[in-house]
């Protein structure tokens, strides 16, 4: 099998390596050599450790009649589109590991792709298999739930703010150091990289059309240590999760936000710069994956198990439905409708009245108060009918902390801009939501 790799960086370079240095245990494996022809670069000045004809004229590698496999790894949305949905339209395999393209166009390519082979494992958790489960291994469930910790540079960032005690803004300039973020971190700290991932898995899971627009996304920017010591005290990690689930009355929540999740839970142990993909099936319960989310070999790894798949002529349809399913089609719930607990930060100032003011605006808004913690770490809760805040004190202000009982999305986002209307709350509440 002849393959071009269009975009010879990081992963590029890595897929070529892998198929010169395993080539053998590769095609013992499949039954077939598969061997890199040509990789396509934008700069030929650009040194690149490989050992690979590299040329600058993608066009004229796209008409070549001698390449099997296109492997698109340029990354980007449009151009890329245009470039995949091409080949696929004259029946040209591809493989690629761009999530952005999927996010956005999956459901076009796959119309264009039809029968025609195309492989997209690498775009989702990297070396992890997680696409290839939820296609086959898990295919005979309904899928209930899916909950990931999908970005590395976010997960490394909050396990050093929860074992230090670091500001966010000092550990992302170590994650920049240690090269596990971009020097524009938007991308994966927004919370935008794992909102790509969690769309390509709902997709397979629950035949899902949605688009990065419609779902809830929020990032991990604001969360302080002050966050993270509420976490610890009430055996909670802080995580950024993209979370699918299937809820009443033939709902769908999806979305992808910083979450305070119990210890006891797998993923709270996921540290580092490791993803973890739980999924919960009907039939099966809950399977956990685990590993390296990121980087060249990692994500060449899953590519070439794509080429691998090609050569055995495995072939599945692109988002694992051979047919419309729409037995039971599901609802996607809109961001203010998703239903949750919450946690919930105030900075107030230090009178008497305050706590009043704010448990009434809460109340009417069908916010219920749960737990609180104090500055000494003493835990409180309440009855039916109660009211508890925790209490970190100045002389000027104080701030309070409160988790809630389940309420809806959109009661909490408009208590909470009443709250920042309030002369008494000194800066923006901060909201994050809790997963039990």
């Amino acid at each position: 099998m002849n393959i071009a790799i269009i975009g010879v960086g990081t992963v590029g370079e890595a897929v070529a390596k892998i198929l010169e240095k395993n080539g053998d245990l590769i095609e013992a494996r499949c039954g077939e050599r598969i061997v890199p022809v040509v990789g396509v670069v934008r700069s030929l000045e650009k040194k690149r450790d490989v050992n690979l004809p590299l040329t600058d004229d993608l066009e004229s590698v796209l008409r070549r009649d001698d390449i099997d496999v296109f492997v698109e790894l340029m990354g980007g949305v449009e151009e890329p589109y245009r470039i995949v949905s091409s080949l696929l339209s004259q029946k040209k395999p591809v493989v690629t590991a761009n999530k952005a393209l999927l996010a956005y166009h999956r459901m076009e390519l796959e119309s264009i792709a039809g029968d025609t082979p195309f492989g997209y494992e690498a775009s989702v958790a990297g070396g992890i298999p997680i696409i290839k489960a939820l296609r086959e291994g898990l295919s005979a469930n309904h899928i209930q739930k899916i909950t990931g910790i999908m970005n590395g540079t976010s997960n490394f960032i909050l396990s050093k703010m929860s074992a230090g005690g670091a500001s966010f803004e000092a550990v992302l300039r170590e994650a920049q150091e240690k090269g596990y973020a971009e020097a524009d971190p938007t991308f994966d700290v927004e919370g935008l990289d794992t909102a790509h991932k969690l769309l390509i898995l709902a997709s397979i899971a629950y035949s899902v059309h949605a688009k990065p627009e419609e779902i809830l996304v929020e990032g991990i920017t604001k969360i302080t240590a002050e966050d993270i010591k509420f976490a610890s005290e009430f055996d909670f990690s802080i995580k950024l999760l993209g979370i699918a689930k299937r809820v009443a009355n033939g709902g769908l929540e999806l979305r992808v936000h910083p979450t305070l999740l119990p210890k006891s839970r797998l993923l709270s142990s996921v540290d580092g710069v490791m993803n973890a993909v739980s999924v919960v099936g009907d039939a099966v319960g809950e399977s956990l994956f685990y590993g390296a989310g990121a980087g060249g070999n990692a994500t060449a790894s899953a590519v070439i198990s794509d080429l691998m798949d090609m050569v055995k002529e495995t072939e599945n349809p692109m988002l694992g439905y051979a047919f419309d399913f729409q037995t039971s089609p599901l609802v996607l719930k809109k961001p203010g409708e998703v239903e949750t607990k919450y946690y919930i930060r105030l900075r107030v100032l230090n009178r008497v009245g305050v706590l009043a003011a704010i448990t009434k605006i809460l109340s009417e808004h069908n916010i219920s108060i749960e737990s609180f913690l104090q500055k000494n770490g003493a835990k409180g809760g309440v009855g039916a009918g109660g009211v508890a805040g925790g209490v970190v004190a100045s002389e000027e202000s104080v701030t309070l902390f409160f988790t809630t009982q389940i309420c809806k999305e959109a009661d909490l986002q408009k208590a909470a801009s009443l709250l920042k209307a309030e002369n008494i709350v000194l800066d923006e509440p901060f909201v994050m939501r809790i997963e039990e």
